[in-house]
Order: structure tokens, then sequence, then C-alpha cells
């Protein structure tokens, strides 16, 4: 189990940040990205399972700026809580949110290399995160939405980027999933026969067996470049 710290930002703004560590040497670290839920049980639960794996993870609040202790289940009303403030956090002026990013890479850091791991609005922000934040050496976004539009495709990452997605996703229809791998090559993308939310066993859209491949695909990708 891990517990909260603080973490500063550039501009001095403190949030709280899920630090679970590993039983021994770290063998690299993992940022986990939230989605539009908070750093609930779930997302708890994912930064548990990398520490497990031996990375020091770290989950910072994303929701901070905005709204503090948010935690959220899965509901209609859970959802559009959640949008709102995800709305909130993308209207704050450059860089917003991506300050505390890059705090919690900074302190990730003692580690070993930086992995970043994002899911739904996390998924996005990783991979702004890909072409913006210094400090890392891999990016995992997990049907990120927004990223496969074209101001987003149009960004440039400067770490090897593994991305997964459904394809039953109504959030992400498929054409933009095919223009964002035809403008990026370079970006090992991998759809899954499910929907959004995948991996989220909270969820009814959750697909065990997407989720397992899913993650054995992110695993080997960050002990390749995190190791």
């Amino acid at each position: 189990m891990g517990q909260f710290i603080d973490l500063d930002a550039k501009d001095g703004f403190s949030f709280p940040a899920y630090v679970a560590e590993p039983a021994g040497q770290p063998k690299g670290a993992v940022v986990v990205l939230q989605e539009i839920f908070g750093v609930n049980s779930h997302i708890r639960a994912v930064a548990d399972g990398y520490a497990a794996a031996g990375y020091l993870a770290v989950a910072p609040s994303t929701f901070h700026r905005v709204k503090t202790g948010v935690e959220l289940g899965y509901t209609e009303a859970d959802m559009n809580a959640g949008f709102a403030l995800k709305t909130a956090v993308e209207a704050l002026p450059a860089p917003g949110v991506l300050q505390d990013v890059q705090a919690a890479v900074d302190y990730a850091a003692r580690g070993g290399k930086v992995g970043i791991v994002g899911y739904c609005w996390g998924g996005l922000l990783t991979w702004r995160a890909a072409a913006s934040v210094t400090g890392l050496a891999a990016a995992v976004p997990y049907y990120g939405g927004g990223m496969t539009m074209p101001d987003e495709i149009a960004r440039k990452p400067q770490v090897p980027v593994l991305a997964h997605f459904g394809n039953n996703d109504h959030w992400i229809p498929l054409d933009t999933i095919e223009a964002f791998k035809q403008a990026h090559p370079e970006v090992e993308v991998h759809v899954y026969e499910c929907g959004h939310g995948f991996n989220c066993d909270q969820r009814g859209s959750y697909d065990a067996a997407a989720a397992q491949l899913a993650l054995e695909r992110t695993q080997k990708f960050f002990a390749q470049h995190l190791g």
C-alpha cells in the first residue's frame, strides 16, 4: 500500500500525489495519470501494481488546481462531475496541469528512468507529456480521449510511445485512430476488441483479456526503456 505525499510544481503550487514504493531497489519509476475520476481506488490499485512489479509509482492529483480531494466512482453523476472538472483544468492558462505532471516526473526520477502511463483523460495528458515534459524515457497512453484529434496528432513525442485503443470506443472513432497511426508510424499502436475504459475493473466496459494483454505489452515496453 502506498501513501499520499505533497509535491510542489515550478510555480509553487502544492498538490498531493499517491506514491507506492517497491519492496526492494526500484528498477525504474512509473508516473500514473488518473482518469476524470480522481486518484481513486482504481488508480491507486494501478500504482500499487506497478510498485509490485518493482517500480516506484507516483500518481499525481491532476484535479487539485480546480478542486481538492476528488475521488469519484463510475456512475453517470460521477462522469458528469469528472467531465466538468476536466473541462475546468483544460481551461487553465498554459502550461496548466502539465507543470504538476512535470513535478511528479521529477520526484519519480529518484527511482531511476521514468515512464508515464495514463488512462482516458490521463492518456491524453500522457501524450502531451511525451511531447513536452522533460525527464521521461517512455510513455503509454490508454484510450486517450482527444489525442487522435488533429491538434493533438500534430504534437511530436520526444520519447518512445506505446498507445492502446479499443475498436468500439464511442469517444475515439476508429478513423481518427487510423489518422493517428498514419501521422505517427514511430508510435506502437494496439487496437483491442473492446470499448472505452477497458482497463478499469470497476467499470461496465472492463475487458479482462484486453486489459491483461495491454498490461503485458506495457510492462514489456517499460522493461525495455526503463531498464
